[in-house]
């Protein structure tokens, strides 16, 4: 369902616009793209009064999620590469989420943060499509928050995977709808 509303008490939820995501090729959108989209929609909500939560991704290896995978780590990230896009930072009223895992919910005060301003409905924008934003959007779908996903402020590293959680699985979770519909929404 194309983005229909935005509610009174809404957020816009920033998943892992970071040095070190940011920097990797992604499709169909750049870090760059994304970046700037993502920045966009921070100013509408800022200019709203409405919250803007920043959530990065880290680990190490006392905090790293167990289990096992069929897919290899990828080593020792270098420094800095969780530190969040200079382009969004700087605006002491943002909530900032560290996380360390896929999702911004679990192991977070994320649904703490967003209940204690009675926050009813999440904006979703980051990298990447497939793992951080659509682990969050069905976490918060789950939560009980309405969730719109805005299609041309996140990316992944696979366009398979991207368009995937695009077409068939943020169309179960809540709305979708571009940065420039989503922002005339807020205006309205």
């Amino acid at each position: 369902m194309a983005v229909s509303t935005v509610d009174e008490k809404t957020a816009l939820v920033v998943i892992d616009l970071q040095r070190g995501i940011v920097a990797a090729p992604t499709t169909p959108h750049t870090g760059a793209a994304v970046v700037a989209r993502a920045v966009e929609l921070a100013d509408a909500f800022r200019d709203r009064g409405a919250p803007v939560v920043l959530v990065r991704v880290t680990s190490d290896a006392a905090t790293a999620v167990p289990g096992r995978t069929e897919s290899p780590g990828r080593g020792t990230p270098p420094d800095g590469w969780d530190v969040l896009v200079d382009a969004l930072t700087g605006h002491d009223e943002d909530v900032v989420v560290t996380k360390r895992n896929w999702g911004a919910f679990y192991g977070t005060d994320l649904d703490l943060q967003l209940r204690r301003r009675g926050v009813t409905q999440i904006v979703l924008a980051g990298i990447a499509t497939s793992i951080g934003v659509e682990s969050t959007a069905r976490a918060a779908h789950e939560h009980g928050y309405h969730v719109t996903i805005a299609t041309d402020a996140v990316a992944d590293m696979s366009e398979e995977a991207h368009r995937n959680s695009v077409e068939r699985i943020f169309p179960r979770l809540g709305e979708t709808g571009t940065t420039a519909e989503i922002i005339a929404l807020l205006k309205a």
